[in-house]
């Protein structure tokens, strides 16, 4: 079976950043064994899964039929080490907690705000009605104990915007076989400095082109940050959109270098660069677009 197309963005946390009971569970899981990047969208695809086929259904993965967390509810984390990410960060390990079952709330959130009445009765199926899932779903949130979760997922596609936070020099690419986990395509970078590349583009993104969109992107983006250790390193990770994608394609991606030399065109007013990389982009990534259309 094929990984879930999504693409991360994760922050990696020292242990001494993390508050109680943050720690406490971080370390037990790190004594249990971690998660591997090639594991992760699978295991986030059984836990999602095992909850909605359970009777009755789950609300949300790791927890009873009453929305109490259950006693063996699962705790997965990431960890990187320092040597692995340019700049100053640390001391390791780097922990990611998947932070599933919050995840999952902050995007059940999102789907009753957006979706239909009908819609929801057919993908929800359960007793309780929209605002008291939403209470749930609010309180589960609130448990947070820095306030974030540690990773953001995009389906199908990376926002653009989240180039401009890294290095286009540092990618890290991973050419097996299209059905192979090991595959990949990621940047690492320490958060001093994607604090400061973000804070860069929003400021030069914003007085070309206003407070939405883009801008409105790398504002999140940035609120985001701020919640995690300035020791902290962030990942930006295709995750299982490398299955979708020709060897060829990937080597010639260009997605972090046109981000880049946009943001450094719309400083400079250079339009014509501006129109040159944007084209790029689109044809790279309006080719997944079609996929998810036609899929």
């Amino acid at each position: 079976m094929p990984r879930p197309f999504v693409a991360y963005l994760r922050v990696y946390e020292p242990l001494s950043a993390l508050d109680a009971p943050l720690v406490d569970q971080v370390r037990k899981a790190l004594e249990n064994g971690v998660l591997s990047r090639a594991d992760v969208g699978s295991r986030e695809r059984e836990l999602w899964l095992r909850s909605q086929l359970s009777r009755p259904r789950r609300l949300l993965p790791g927890e009873r039929s009453d929305g109490s967390v259950a006693p063996d509810a699962p705790f997965d984390v990431m960890t990187i080490s320092p040597a692995e990410v340019p700049g100053e960060v640390g001391p390791g390990p780097l922990v990611c907690p998947l932070d599933l079952r919050a995840r999952s709330a902050a995007a059940l959130v999102g789907f009753l705000a957006t979706s239909t009445g009908p819609l929801q009765d057919a993908a929800l199926s359960l007793s309780v009605g929209p605002d008291a899932i939403r209470a749930r779903a609010a309180s589960v949130m609130a448990e947070l104990t820095g306030g974030a979760v540690h990773v953001i997922s995009t389906t199908w596609t990376v926002p653009l915007p989240w180039f401009a936070l890294v290095d286009p020099d540092a990618r890290r690419i991973v050419l097996a076989p299209r059905d192979d986990p090991e595959r990949q395509v990621s940047w690492r970078v320490a958060m001093s400095d994607a604090r400061h590349r973000v804070a860069r583009a929003r400021k030069v993104v914003s007085r070309s082109l206003g407070d939405e969109g883009p801008a409105k992107v790398l504002s999140d983006t940035a609120r985001w940050l701020d919640h995690f250790s300035p020791d902290a390193a962030v990942e930006l990770d295709y995750g299982g959109l490398v299955q979708l994608i020709e060897d060829k394609d990937l080597l010639e991606d260009s997605s972090a270098q046109d981000v880049n030399a946009i943001v450094d065109a719309l400083e400079e007013g250079n339009a014509e660069e501006v129109a040159l990389r944007y084209e790029h982009l689109r044809e790279f990534w309006g080719e997944l677009a079609r996929r998810e259309r036609h899929g």
